[in-house]
């Protein structure tokens, strides 16, 4: 299985994953000010896109050149030519989409200003605005010959070009950058006279307004003009490997090596004169693997994700309000509740205090020893944290496994790591060889003269903020098999040279590969001894191509395979003789799709794991991932049934097809049904 039709590009299927997210702004189904926002999730995965996907992509054909592997240089060419062929017509969708947007907002009495749509009133107040509350965070960079503009411009920004221009003189440059850091970007301009109609102006138009409020009596002019560019960086980055240098200093390091790193991509307004476009390509070195093209006025849409509804309560979402579990509440506490039997949370549709509450009971119970827990992303003010403080301050033996090379999140994993050690919490900075991506917390409590251990394990992050919009599982249990394989995953990061079994767990890079590939296997097996055989998984990418072979050689020998993939899918189904029995589709809707889940066969022999592990390369080979089976019949039944009314979704379910066309899945006869909507009339049923 070694033809390139058998996978599909991860890259550009990444890009289609993207395009779901733009036809979610298209949809006139949904909210107005809910579609502008997803213009800016768009804008903010393309962001990332670049930084890590196209960024490798570059890496690789210089690389390549380098080793003068001609082959693969042009493969990896043809394949950025691809990437931005796709990109442009993304960009051409976007903008086709914001102007309806804009419109659409309109219609609702919300108007997006620009600087030259402003009245007498508005533009006096703007200035106003710019000299009292902007001014103060503006400070421009003055560029001439010695000028490295590209190391002083921050990869996440947007910026202004200006052209300092002057009759019978070379135009000079200058470049500032909008501080969308200090404040909103959204400024609403108070009503004159109607209150009914709403305006809100940008701080790129304003600033554009009020330019000669920055430049006056500094440098002489004739004119000034200024364009939004918006820069992206490589995000990889290099660690020394110097014995005298600590862990967390060699990640500070290379958070610097960021702000300089190489740029991937430039955008910039369309109506940016082309001598101004020279200058800047010039400037920011822009060579022919770099992507730089013109598109809409507005860059750096991703902080469209918060814009303000300063309308009616229609035009966005209206909040689900979370499910406050009975399992848990009808007890006294938190350990009853699990003792009595396993507790599975579906969240945002649970209420994350369920966990929070959790950890903050084992800080301050007596009978609790000692908490361990993983770390990958927590929130900005993460009350699990404090809980753990609390932990150490009632003498309680508390561990952090802090992963410091969580994919922008580093600086802030960091600063935890320093308050947590200053508290007294033993905080270990993982494998430097592996990522520690596993959802792990381990609770021992002293009971009746015995260590008893509570265990969680999880899809997603222990993150106040992401769990009210991703989709996870949460599985709390005492069975004590699983919980002592989840001490062993504790000690295999501090201890990874010794020798450590796991008959239960999936565990990466130990035993989830090859215990992910026995069931695939044995489903096979069933197949021939004419029992029943499928399997179903859901994931958030699927590249890995050893697994995807896998796959195809279960659809080859009969079994019925469904899978549910977000992102990146690089399996191609409907190949004749190869994947005739694989179907795949991806459903993005409000909340992010966010779980791993696999299902092998059905009735009493089926077998249920969630992971916190997606089939990709990395996640099985380079990071400590963990896979937990669902033996609570009950639970395992609530896990298919979520899955199954995914399947059924007719609303914002996408076939992924051979060329990744994002087709909608046909209704033909069947009621509309919306998943995600379906799921939380599910959950709250059972607690009736």
């Amino acid at each position: 299985m070694e033809s390139q039709t058998l996978y599909y590009s991860k890259e550009l299927s990444w890009l289609a994953f993207n395009e779901r997210v733009l036809q979610e702004a298209a949809d006139e189904n949904n909210p107005a000010v809910e579609r502008i926002r997803f213009l800016g999730i768009y804008s903010n995965n393309l962001d990332e896109f670049y930084r890590v996907r196209a960024a490798d992509v570059k890496r690789q054909i210089t690389i390549a050149q380098n080793d003068g592997n001609e082959q693969e240089a042009a493969e990896k060419t043809a394949l950025m030519e691809q990437i931005q062929k796709k990109v442009v017509s993304l960009s051409e969708k976007f903008n086709q989409i914001h102007k309806d947007v804009v419109r659409t907002l309109a219609r609702y009495n919300i108007f997006i200003l620009r600087k030259n749509d402003l009245d007498d009133y508005q533009r006096t107040w703007v200035r106003n605005f710019f000299v009292n509350k902007i001014l103060r965070h503006i400070a421009p960079i003055l560029i001439d010959k010695k000028t490295d503009l590209l190391s002083r411009l921050n990869g996440t920004a947007v910026y202004l070009y200006v052209a300092i221009r002057r009759k019978d003189r070379n135009t000079r440059y200058a470049a500032l950058q909008v501080p969308t850091q200090e404040m909103s970007r959204f400024v609403q301009i108070p009503p004159q006279k109607s209150r009914k109609k709403k305006h809100i102006v940008l701080l790129d138009d304003i600033i554009q307004l009020c330019l000669e409020d920055i430049f006056r009596g500094f440098v002489k002019y004739d004119s000034l003009e200024a364009y939004s560019f918006k820069m992206t960086r490589d995000s990889e980055y290099s660690i020394n490997d110097e014995i005298d240098e600590s862990y967390v200093e060699k990640m500070s390091e290379s958070m610097k090596q960021r702000l300089i790193a190489e740029p991937v991509r430039v955008i910039h307004d369309n109506q940016m004169p082309s001598d101004m476009v020279k200058d800047l390509r010039k400037r920011l070195k822009i060579t022919s693997l770099d992507t730089m093209h013109a598109a809409g006025h507005y860059r750096n849409f991703k902080d469209f994700i918060g814009f303000p509804n300063v309308g009616r309560e229609y035009l966005e979402h209206q909040t689900l309000p979370a499910i406050d579990t009975s399992e848990f509440s009808r007890f006294n506490t938190v350990f009853d509740a699990i003792t009595a039997h396993d507790i599975l949370l579906y969240y945002p549709y649970h209420r994350f205090l369920h966990f929070t509450e959790f950890v903050r009971q084992a800080a301050f119970d007596p009978s609790v020893k000692s908490i361990r827990i993983n770390i990958y992303r927590v929130a900005s003010n993460s009350r699990i944290v404090n809980s753990l403080i609390d932990a150490v301050d009632n003498g309680k033996k508390v561990t952090v496994v802090v992963e410091l090379r969580a994919r922008f999140d580093e600086e802030a994993n960091i600063e935890w790591s320093k308050r947590m050690t200053d508290a007294g919490i033993r905080v270990v900075l993982g494998v430097p060889t592996l990522k520690i991506h596993s959802k792990l917390c381990l609770v021992s409590r002293e009971e009746r003269g015995s260590l008893v251990h509570y265990a969680h394990f999880g899809t997603g992050n222990f993150n106040e903020k992401t769990a009210k919009i991703y989709t996870d599982f949460s599985l709390f249990t005492r069975n004590q098999e699983l919980a002592e394989e989840a001490v062993n995953v504790f000690d295999l990061i501090q201890y990874p040279y010794r020798r450590y079994k796991f008959q239960h767990l999936q565990i990466s890079p130990l035993n989830a590969r090859t215990k992910i590939q026995s069931l695939i296997r044995q489903e096979i097996q069933h197949l021939k001894e004419g029992r029943n055989a499928q399997i179903t998984f859901k994931l958030n990418n699927l590249v890995d191509k050893e697994l995807i072979d896998d796959l195809y050689r279960a659809s080859q020998a009969g079994v019925k395979i469904r899978g549910l993939v977000r992102g990146m899918c690089s399996l191609v189904p409907g190949l004749k003789g190869i994947s005739d029995n694989i179907t795949l589709i991806s459903i993005v809707d409000r909340f992010l799709e966010h779980p791993r889940v696999m299902i092998f066969g059905e009735g009493d022999e089926r077998k249920v794991f969630i992971s916190s592990a997606d089939w990709m390369t990395r996640n099985m080979d380079n990071r400590i991932e963990v896979g937990c089976p669902i033996y609570d019949k009950r639970l395992q039944q609530r896990i298919v049934d979520i899955v199954e009314l995914q399947f059924r979704d007719t609303l914002k379910a996408r076939q992924i097809d051979k060329d990744q066309r994002n087709h909608y899945v046909r209704r033909g006869n069947r009621k509309k049904l919306r998943s995600q909507i379906e799921i939380y009339d599910y959950l709250k049923k059972l607690e009736q």
